[in-house]
């Protein structure tokens, strides 16, 4: 099991009451509320970080050399269609 570690935190009185009545509503104590808050933020921030990188891989546009080979490449798709008998 991992070690836990003690730690401080200063909220607005109105925002520690909110987090006192949904730990209440979901019977869990303050500190699990607060762990499972942070667990949700960091896999929302991954996943944000995730999507990010994968649009920036596929944000590129194909450079001369793509577009001759997709060109050659439906020229020959083309010509293998012709000669299907339907």
């Amino acid at each position: 099991m991992a070690t836990s570690v003690k730690t401080a935190i200063s909220l607005q009185e109105e925002l520690f009451k909110e987090v006192n009545k949904l730990a209440s509503e979901l019977h869990v104590s303050r500190s699990r509320l607060f762990v499972m808050a942070v667990q949700d933020f960091i896999k929302k921030k991954e996943s944000k970080n995730l999507l990010s990188q994968i649009n920036n891989a596929f944000s590129d546009h194909p450079d001369s050399e793509e577009l001759t080979i997709q060109s050659k490449m439906r020229q020959k798709q083309a010509e293998k269609l012709e000669r299907e008998p339907w």
